[in-house]
């Protein structure tokens, strides 16, 4: 990755993005991806990470995986996930946590691009059951800025920390605004 480093922080800067990074990183970390709007986001994640850079993996939809494409996406560092029935994923990449030393797993909290009621649960599940913090990401279309924001423990207390959450994205905008979904669980 960091042979990348220089290439991608270049193109990220001919394309108008400002790279942003906290000043530590914890060790293991759930780190949430919002607003997800766009296709866009995934090769502008991309190229942040390999700019940061920053060894995480990611989770997505399981039919991205499939054909000749699996290879590649799990070279990028890709974890599938079957949305359609309960494989008991939260439970397994908790213990993936516990198990290693660093590890940091990106999860678009809506779960689609097109507008929800309100975010998906498992990164909030994950982060409790492993006892890790959870870092807010962002791609901000209106500010042209990529990256991490802040890092937090979680209390336990949903609305808490779901409040928390929703000021440190105060003013963030994907790429259609208007399929940004509520921060708030499901």
């Amino acid at each position: 990755m960091n042979l990348l480093r220089g290439p991608a922080r270049f193109i990220l800067k001919r394309l108008g993005w400002k790279l942003i990074d906290l000043p530590q990183r914890p060790a293991k970390a759930v780190v949430i991806a919002y607003p997800h709007t766009s296709n866009w986001d995934f090769p502008i994640t991309l190229l942040a990470l390999a700019a940061l850079p920053y060894g995480a993996q990611w989770v997505g939809k399981d039919t991205m995986f499939r054909g000749p494409l699996g290879p590649v996406m799990r070279s990028l560092g890709g974890i599938e996930v079957n949305r359609r029935q309960h494989t008991g994923f939260v439970e397994r990449i908790a213990d993936e946590f516990r198990r290693r030393e660093n590890f940091h797993l990106i999860i678009a909290t809506e779960g689609t691009r097109s507008r929800q009621a309100g975010w998906k649960s498992g990164f909030y599940r994950i982060a409790l059951a492993a006892g890790v913090p959870v870092i807010m990401s962002v791609v901000d279309y209106g500010k042209r800025e990529v990256g991490l924001l802040s890092s937090l423990m979680l209390s336990g207390d949903e609305d808490a920390d779901m409040a928390r959450i929703a000021a440190c994205y105060a003013g963030r905008q994907g790429y259609h605004p208007e399929n940004a979904s509520p921060i708030r669980l499901l």
